[in-house]
């Protein structure tokens, strides 16, 4: 292991340690000769940074934390990619911890990352975060937050989101323009708040459209919202509720788990009963058949609240106020072979 110091370096060349701090980082007061002298030495003794003493000499770990729910979600693999894209440019590294949709995970990796001092945090919150101490213990350790995708409106931080429920109402009116009228939605649970929109926004499209909403057409998936939520949803649904000729999915995956079934029972898709999926996976464009969904924009969710976060980090260092960002992405419905 590399152990040479700066100390080192000075005593071969018989200059003091600041000369050789400022040679190897350019300064102007150093001579072109003594600099290529520094800089060689320290090639040939591979010296590199002690970066713990550069972090505490600057009060910057140069690293950040992020939480997330899941891995396997395609959306969150977009997220993370803007995020590490933004990290890259500034040289620093992201902490990736996964929640597993559990409040008492996410407590404890934000302890964790508030041990290692990290900058900044980003958070996408678990299904059962319905309580926010542990968020707001985060600002008042003085580090930036910014919450994306799964938020809590009552936390005064910046926010990178899209219009849930907005993004929902459109998905149902476009089956609604194409003639579909006895449409069943399979839901989130009842805590995330973008289940809480996207249902909302179905139910207004509805509302506004003079179709009667039916509370029994709403099948409520547990708080994963995975494959086998809507494979097994969709076996209810078919039982209990033959008549209808659509579905609108809280995300990809519970559509996948749909139209798996259905493909399993015969039914047609869309001729028989339509689906439309939330987030644009990449296995929706590639399954039989391919899923109608909403375009969700994971990557410059990522990019933006990384970005919005950095700017946060900068402005604290200087001493430079605050004024928190709430960021609303557009969506797009992508049409398929499933409506």
């Amino acid at each position: 292991m590399n152990n040479t110091t700066l100390k080192q370096i000075a005593s071969q060349l018989g200059i003091s340690i600041t000369t050789v701090s400022k040679a190897l980082k350019g300064y102007s007061d150093v001579s072109e000769k003594t600099k290529k002298a520094v800089i060689e030495l320290a090639n040939k003794l591979n010296y590199t940074p002690n970066s713990f003493a550069v972090n505490l000499r600057t009060k910057e770990s140069k690293t950040i934390g992020l939480i997330i729910p899941t891995l396997v979600h395609d959306f969150f693999s977009n997220v993370i990619q803007g995020i590490l894209e933004e990290a890259e440019k500034r040289d620093y590294l992201v902490i990736i911890l996964q929640s597993n949709e559990k409040l008492e995970f996410e407590k404890k990796q934000i302890e964790l990352l508030l041990n290692k001092r990290v900058d900044g945090i980003l958070i996408s919150l678990s299904n059962e975060t319905g309580e926010f101490e542990h968020l707001k213990t985060i600002l008042s350790h003085n580090t930036p937050l910014v919450l994306f995708d799964k938020i809590a409106k009552l936390v005064n931080c910046s926010k990178v989101t899209i219009n849930d429920r907005k993004a929902a109402y459109d998905a149902v009116s476009y089956l609604i323009k194409k003639g579909y009228k006895k449409i069943a939605h399979f839901r989130g649970s009842y805590l995330p708040q973008n289940s809480i929109d996207r249902f909302l926004g179905y139910k207004k499209a509805l509302e506004d459209n003079n179709i009667i909403y039916d509370p029994s057409l709403v099948y409520v998936c547990d708080n994963n919202m995975d494959f086998e939520n809507g494979y097994e949803n969709a076996k209810k649904v078919v039982t209990e509720h033959p008549e209808i000729d659509a579905i609108f999915a809280v995300t990809d995956l519970v559509a996948i788990g749909i139209i798996k079934y259905f493909n399993e029972v015969g039914i047609a898709i869309p001729q028989k009963i339509a689906v439309l999926g939330f987030s644009n996976w990449f296995m929706s464009s590639v399954m039989s058949p391919k899923l109608s969904t909403v375009d969700q924009p994971g990557f410059e969710i990522g990019r933006k609240s990384a970005s919005i976060l950095f700017d946060e980090i900068n402005l604290k260092k200087n001493n430079s106020p605050v004024i928190f960002q709430s960021i609303e992405l557009e969506t797009s419905i992508i049409e398929r072979d499933s409506t």
